[in-house]
């Protein structure tokens, strides 16, 4: 049997939400298998920077981060639900990856 594997990261955790709200919609519409969204763990990109241009003054520092948010949903294959998950519009900044995997 095989199943679709969609994987989504995004920055931004409400984008992610309402994609996997509309492929879980699917497949309760078309009756398939789903398993998720399974939450994976938060990627934190820290960035340390001086303020300071020149190097002269006070050594004060700016702290920034970027949170990498990602889920993975398993679907059960069915070619009309394919077709609408394909159909779903994907918000950007939003990635997605979709793949077929043996059960």
């Amino acid at each position: 049997m095989q199943k679709a594997r969609i994987k989504l990261a995004s920055t931004n955790i409400d984008k992610i939400n309402q994609v996997c709200g509309q492929i879980g919609e699917i497949a309760e519409k078309t009756g398939v298998e789903l398993r998720g969204p399974i939450p994976l763990p938060t990627k934190k990109l820290k960035i340390t920077t001086r303020r300071s241009p020149c190097g002269d003054g006070k050594a004060s520092w700016e702290r920034y981060e970027a949170r990498v948010h990602k889920r993975l949903i398993d679907l059960g294959i069915d070619e009309r639900a394919l077709k609408l998950v394909m159909r779903v519009p994907i918000p950007e900044g939003l990635n997605i990856e979709i793949e077929m995997i043996d059960v």
